[in-house]
């Protein structure tokens, strides 16, 4: 399905992906900071740490590594890969980077 939207929208396959990841590590991080942090000190609850702070940690290595196969594909800049970097580490801005993507290269949804 996500391959099929990718064509449809005729974005590049890799930046598709790219927007995809920093989406999901996103959610992941949101979820991590606003539910499974506060079960585990407040419900005294460290398994949703374990589990969604290791799908958050698969998701960033996953944002990682598209970011970087993206600016060897892509004439992006330096500052522009930092940026998008910094930006992973903030909860809430890997949405603005999908939706900065999304006006530059097409997607849709």
């Amino acid at each position: 399905m996500l391959y099929t939207c990718a064509l449809i929208t005729r974005m590049p396959q890799k930046i598709y992906w790219f927007a995809r990841i920093a989406e999901l590590e996103a959610i992941s991080y949101i979820l991590l900071l606003g539910i499974a942090m506060p079960l585990k000190y407040v419900l005294d609850f460290p398994f949703a740490v374990t589990v969604v702070g290791w799908a958050h940690g698969v998701l960033f290595m996953l944002y990682m590594g598209a970011l970087m196969i993206c600016w060897q594909e892509y004439p992006w800049s330096l500052k522009r890969v930092i940026i998008y970097f910094i930006a992973a580490l903030l909860p809430i801005v890997p949405f603005y980077i999908k939706r900065n993507l999304a006006k530059e290269y097409g997607l849709q949804s």
